[in-house]
């Protein structure tokens, strides 16, 4: 006859106290005595009962073998499928050296910088994965004062507190795309870009903006239509308004695809050709790029593999904590050429 695996309700009976309580302990919540807590895993060993290695591992002081990725609504990675391969080379990544993934939802009413103090605190993780890093970010600057490890996807306008990080070269790509559509001909561009002031926005405007001082050409002209990330009417709008000004422009590049197909969609709808009216570039290369009417051209900077190099980075870091190692990487992304772009010269 075999033997029920002992709970932590058992736990908790031979000690009098809630399993709750018995929770918290394992857990190594800061809430629990010390004393309390030696109580409960002497039980614990006593009666048989094994903790999930997350608790055990907590409990002993060591590290808890997880990398959290905090996700907010709306949040990292919604534009079709850019989450999916980033967790997919985050998870590949992280198991080639030993370290499971945890993704962890920020609740409604509370900041996901109280998320990511609760984990630290707490010892859930041993590091932490930023998403979405804006050109001030106090998630960085918190984790660097806690001394916790971490890699951010993109980086912080302030380059003045070195830390690891790995991003695309957002500002050469831009560069590319003007260069590609000056050569055909097209001197009337826009940008249409986001009013969140997260990095790879700042990067990839400058670099379009350098491409156009370069040229020293006073043809070239630059409209910006601007709406915040998700709010598709407020995007629709602006770009509706954007392509049916007296002398809208011939080319268009996007922060990313999602805006992209957007102006594909408007484009559409007012009976422009794309690209002989007009010639639409975007970046990242999500899946739907492949399949819009016409296909994107975009960027691909290989998402699945990025993930996959940050996770390397972090796990050298939770391996030598005190060797404080900072990494940088920066990804070169591969322009993709499909049918979104063309001639306008005459």
């Amino acid at each position: 006859m075999t033997t029920a695996p002992k709970t932590i309700k058992d736990v908790a009976k031979k000690l009098g106290i809630s399993a709750a309580t018995v929770s918290r302990a394992l857990a190594g919540n800061p809430r629990i005595s010390e004393d309390t807590r030696d109580r409960v895993v002497k039980m614990a060993q006593e009666v048989g009962y094994v903790p999930n290695r997350a608790a055990q591992s907590l409990v002993g002081g060591r590290s808890s073998g997880f990398v959290g990725l905090v996700l907010t609504d709306p949040g990292y990675g919604r534009e079709d499928s850019y989450l999916g391969e980033f967790v997919a080379g985050l998870g590949l990544g992280l198991a080639e050296n030993g370290i499971d993934l945890f993704l962890s939802m920020v609740p409604s009413g509370q900041s996901e910088l109280s998320v990511i103090r609760n984990i630290v605190t707490a010892r859930r993780a041993d590091g932490l994965i930023l998403g979405r890093t804006s050109e001030v970010d106090p998630r960085v600057d918190y984790l660097l004062d806690a001394g916790f490890p971490f890699v951010t996807h993109g980086r912080i306008a302030d380059g003045s507190r070195p830390y690891t990080w790995i991003d695309t070269d957002g500002t050469a790509a831009f560069v590319e795309a003007f260069n590609l559509l000056y050569s055909l001909g097209h001197r009337r561009f826009a940008l249409v870009t986001i009013a969140e002031p997260m990095t790879f926005r700042l990067h990839r405007t400058e670099g379009l903006q350098a491409a156009i001082q370069q040229k020293r050409d006073p043809s070239v002209s630059l409209e910006i239509a601007t709406s915040a990330r998700y709010d598709s009417d407020a995007r629709h709008a602006a770009i509706r308004d954007l392509l049916t000004k007296p002398n809208r422009p011939t080319a268009v590049i996007t922060l990313f695809d999602g805006l992209a197909l957007s102006v594909l969609e408007v484009a559409r709808d007012l009976g422009l050709s794309v690209p002989d009216d007009l010639s639409v570039i975007g970046f990242d290369n999500i899946t739907s790029a492949a399949h819009a009417r016409p296909s994107l051209t975009t960027f691909d900077s290989d998402t699945k593999e990025g993930a996959r190099i940050s996770a390397g980075m972090l796990a050298r870091q939770i391996a030598a904590p005190a060797a404080r190692q900072i990494e940088t990487h920066l990804i070169t992304p591969k322009l993709v050429l499909r049918g979104s772009h063309g001639p306008a010269a005459s």
